[in-house]
């Protein structure tokens, strides 16, 4: 049986009298890619940041092989082997694409985040013919490259990803999945939250259903692809 790396306990998360999240439990086990799916609003990405210590956990708990996250620093997060590629890229608009990389492994050794960046590099042709361009000037595809080429640079046991699809053209969205199956079946661990339900439910092992805050639903991913009511839901118009 595969070692639960993150375990999810009756997690709420709240904004004054708002509850986003309530009462949620679920796993990732090592080596899987596990995506959670649902509407615009429906508590995704307040349970992500929750996760990684950037929105107050109201009730509940959150371990990362067996590691508490509500006792570690965000700085620290990195460390336990835990990073995050956040929703709209968020890359450092005014750096180039190399600093980008380099801020990403911060925490590592200068000849192993050396060593890292010129994988980077290789991995991500594209952001080699720019490694000196300031990323805000790159385009979308772009940047949504290097946010996942930073998230990578330390090696992590666990990726998060958040909304790597949003606003990107059909063809980029389609290089994105490519890349996040290549890095699955590479044995990272992967989180995915993604309102692309139809190609998220391709990629994934399992998935997790959210609407309103809650999780209302849970099994493989392919036995919920195949689902009516999922299929109504969210694959009509996918």
């Amino acid at each position: 049986m595969k070692n639960t790396l993150l375990n999810v306990d009756q997690l709420e998360v709240s904004y004054g009298p708002v509850k986003a999240v309530q009462n949620i439990s679920f796993q990732v086990n090592e080596g899987e890619l596990v995506t959670i799916i649902g509407a615009n609003g429906a508590g995704k990405t307040s349970t992500l940041n929750a996760i990684m210590g950037l929105t107050d956990i109201s009730a509940g708990k959150v371990e990362f092989n067996g590691n508490d996250l509500a006792k570690s620093s965000v700085e620290a997060k990195p460390k336990l082997g835990i990073v995050m590629s956040p929703e709209g890229r968020r890359v450092f608009a005014d750096l180039t694409v190399k600093e980008n990389l380099i801020a990403g492994g911060i925490t590592l050794p200068k000849a192993k985040c050396d060593v890292r960046l010129d994988e980077m590099v290789k991995r991500f042709p594209i952001l080699g013919e720019r490694v000196n361009q300031e990323a805000g000037t790159l385009s979308g595809g772009e940047q949504q490259m290097l946010a996942i080429a930073r998230a990578l640079m330390i090696g992590p046991k666990f990726l998060i990803l958040d909304e790597p699809s949003l606003g990107l053209a059909p063809k980029i969205v389609t290089q994105v999945f490519e890349l996040i199956s290549e890095l699955h079946q590479e044995g990272v661990t992967i989180l995915l939250v993604e309102q692309n339900v139809k190609k998220s439910l391709a990629v994934a092992d399992r998935a997790y259903v959210m609407e309103l805050g809650h999780i209302v639903r849970e099994g493989r991913a392919a036995d919920l692809s195949q689902d009516k009511k999922i299929h109504e839901a969210y694959l009509g118009a996918a």
